[in-house]
């Protein structure tokens, strides 16, 4: 078990960059930060830092000040303690600023307190607006800070941070899956891909799939699919089902998955092209097996949309119906009354 928070996220697939600061940390007692939602709001209050909390440049100088304030005795404690603070005084709504223990600290409180001062001078004398440029508008526009066009917003005061940019609406993909099934011995064995290890789902397995252009009216067969998709070459299909559709939402993306299924001949396996543009590291797995690799949930609801079709191809055994004995027979009817 890797046991730095670098090690953990290279080497494991599917752990981000907090899932590895969290266990380097508080299971192995590395002095790393760590940044999760909680986190986040307790930083951008106690720095004032009104960009957009998602930006890569807010998020920059986040993991820099959590890395750079973690206890390097008690980096475990002091992450866990972060996050109570966010989780229990520090909220989202009505935070707790009397009781919190970092309140001096805070640039978020102090601006607020500033805020205050100024609105009972406003009001116990006359004060003329001064014709001197705030110097937030002389510069350019610092990605960490409140934008010129944006308003601070009194009646908030520190919840007027952390700040998110407009969400964007998530964009329509469509995406053709082929579950490929290779029956050995009354066996199933499925051939699945692990993806690039940048971009999303780094390095989890997949079945083979690729990305369609939704007006695209051209079909896509089964066998193009698997030399386009991981350089899988198949001669002979022995079946194929149309599984159906399956939706999975992400944050960004509306995501429709088009399933496909082929069983394929002994002699098919392993039959691999291996031209390095195509290939990706490949496996053929029993149905425990899948479950226990690193499986994305949209490819374990494209699993489970395969299975029941399959379930319901499967045609039921007829029960046998219990006769009663006492229940006449159709020739009793026909026999003559003595």
């Amino acid at each position: 078990m890797p046991k730095t928070a670098d090690e953990l996220l290279k080497l494991l697939p599917g752990v981000g960059k907090y899932t590895a600061g969290a266990i380097a940390s508080i299971a192995y007692g590395q002095a790393t930060g760590i940044v999760d939602g909680n986190v986040i709001r307790v930083l951008c209050r106690m720095r004032k830092m009104g960009g957009d909390s998602t930006s890569q440049p807010v998020q920059d100088k986040l993991w820099q000040h959590a890395n750079s304030l973690v206890d390097p005795d008690k980096a475990g404690d002091f992450n866990q303690g972060m996050m109570e603070l966010g989780a229990t005084v520090c909220t989202p709504k009505t935070p707790s600023c009397n009781t919190c223990p970092v309140r001096s600290l805070c640039l978020a409180n102090k601006e607020v307190e500033f805020n205050k001062q100024e609105k009972t001078k406003e009001l116990t004398k006359d004060k003329k607006k001064s014709t001197i440029t705030d110097i937030e508008c002389c510069i350019d526009s610092c990605p960490l800070c409140i934008q010129n066009s944006e308003v601070w917003d009194s009646s908030l005061g520190v919840q007027n941070y952390p700040r998110k940019g407009k969400k964007k609406a998530a964009r329509e993909e469509q995406t053709k899956v082929c579950i490929v099934c290779k029956k050995n011995k009354s066996e199933a064995l499925y051939c699945i891909v692990q993806r690039p290890q940048k971009g999303l789902l780094a390095g989890l397995w997949e079945f083979p799939s690729l990305k369609i252009d939704g007006n695209c009216s051209e079909e896509v067969s089964p066998q193009q699919l698997l030399l386009d998709s991981c350089g899988l070459h198949v001669d002979t299909i022995t079946s194929t089902c149309h599984v159906g559709e399956v939706v999975h939402l992400f944050s960004h993306i509306h995501q429709t998955y088009i399933i496909d299924s082929i069983t394929v001949e002994e002699e098919d396996r392993d039959t691999v092209v291996t031209d390095p543009p195509s290939t990706k590291p490949l496996r053929w797995v029993k149905e425990e097996e899948l479950h226990e690799s690193a499986v994305s949930t949209a490819m374990k609801k494209v699993f489970k949309a395969f299975t029941d079709k399959m379930n319901s191809k499967t045609p039921a055994k007829a029960k046998k119906q219990k006769v009663d004995k006492k229940q006449p027979s159709i020739n009793s009817f026909f026999k003559s009354k003595s």
